[in-house]
């Protein structure tokens, strides 16, 4: 069972562990930079943060409850699959988070092939450049859903506070990592991503290339995209010379708040 001094300082923890990690990667792009970054990085990065910061103020007020104070009250409550087998405490955590992960992978797969869904997902592809400021980019209603979709995971299956708080900072740490513009060796890149998802590998999603875009969906364990033949390994172009975004869309635009908050309600696929 969690202890409930975690939980009470859950928001410290990983407010902590986000800005630390969004430092460290930060220092990596300026000195191991994979691409030139092609638009102004100051007015992105405001775009960026600011819809990260007013996604987590839009969820905090519609849901005054977190996905770790929720899998608190299923333990408490003795719903969901793992409270009624009674599992193994470290059995239920490590099956917990991987089956959190294959939610996330299968959620993130929805919301390309449903067409509402995938109106509001867009705003995180319409980046025109890919770096750490990306993985944070997400519409505040799709973050609002991909929590209500969470929080049915946790709800249903009763996975243990502590092993939805590790997912948490895993899952935010790992999306900046691999959104992040950190040139790896090849023979590292090659060996890490049969664990976790890489830079260069999630690059390719972020594609204008629609066979490219609906491929490498995971954010944190790489082994769903070859499970379920969604991997690709490489981009036609090159890491250097694919483009980024939607094809569709001007830069300009993908880089004003105002556009990305309104994007989800106009026309345009």
């Amino acid at each position: 069972m969690m202890n409930i001094s975690v939980f009470q300082h859950e928001s410290i923890l990983r407010l902590g562990c986000f800005l630390s990690i969004l430092f460290l990667i930060y220092i990596g792009e300026k000195y191991w930079s994979r691409r030139q970054l092609r638009f102004n990085k100051h007015k992105r990065w405001a775009t960026n943060l600011s819809m990260a910061l007013l996604g987590s103020v839009f969820v905090r007020l519609l849901l005054p409850i977190s996905a770790t104070g929720i899998a608190y009250l299923s333990h408490q409550y003795g719903v969901g699959l793992f409270n009624f087998l009674h599992l193994n405490q470290a059995v239920s955590v490590i099956l917990g988070i991987a089956l959190l992960d294959v939610a996330i992978y299968a959620q993130h797969v929805i919301f390309h092939a449903v067409p509402w869904l995938w109106k509001f997902h867009r705003v995180h592809h319409a980046d025109p450049d890919f770096d750490v400021s990306t993985g944070i980019r997400f519409h505040p209603i799709e973050i609002l859903l991909s929590m209500l979709i969470k929080f049915a995971v946790i709800v249903l299956l009763g996975i243990p506070a502590i092993a939805v708080l590790i997912f948490e900072i895993l899952l935010n740490a790992t999306a900046m990592f691999n959104h992040s513009n950190i040139r790896l060796p090849c023979t590292v890149d090659k060996w890490v991503r049969w664990f976790i998802i890489t830079p260069d590998m999630h690059r390719v999603h972020h594609s204008t290339d629609y066979s490219e875009m609906n491929r490498n969906f995971g954010f944190n364990l790489s082994c769903w995209d070859r499970l379920f033949g969604t991997y690709i390994d490489q981009p036609k172009l090159g890491h250097e010379r694919m483009e980024i975004g939607l094809s569709h869309q001007q830069p300009e635009q993908t880089i004003s708040l105002t556009h990305m908050l309104l994007m989800p309600f106009n026309k345009k696929k």
